[in-house]
């Protein structure tokens, strides 16, 4: 922590307070996490942002898959010319 920021830590948090109060509407909140708990406040953070997104099952029905057609020599690129991510898992 730089520690001269420490002597401003009030002119620091009125400041925040007044960004927070002319710049949250509507259309842009501002949300405040609780952090004195870390991975407490990086859960909740996750939560509140993943229930923000409309969610709706996306999930398409059973289909019914018809044979390929044969088109010749059917072979694939080699290998040596393609880019794979590394499996990890």
């Amino acid at each position: 922590m730089d520690l001269k920021s420490r002597d401003k830590w009030i002119e620091y948090a009125k400041a925040k307070g007044e960004v927070f109060f002319y710049t949250d509407m509507p259309e842009a909140l501002w949300y405040t996490v609780e952090a004195g708990d870390k991975r407490r406040a990086r859960l909740n953070c996750i939560a509140h942002v993943l229930a923000s997104i409309p969610y709706k099952d996306v999930i398409p029905g059973k289909i019914k898959l018809l044979l390929r057609k044969d088109h010749g020599d059917g072979e694939r690129s080699p290998h040596r010319k393609l880019h794979f991510v590394d499996e990890k898992f």
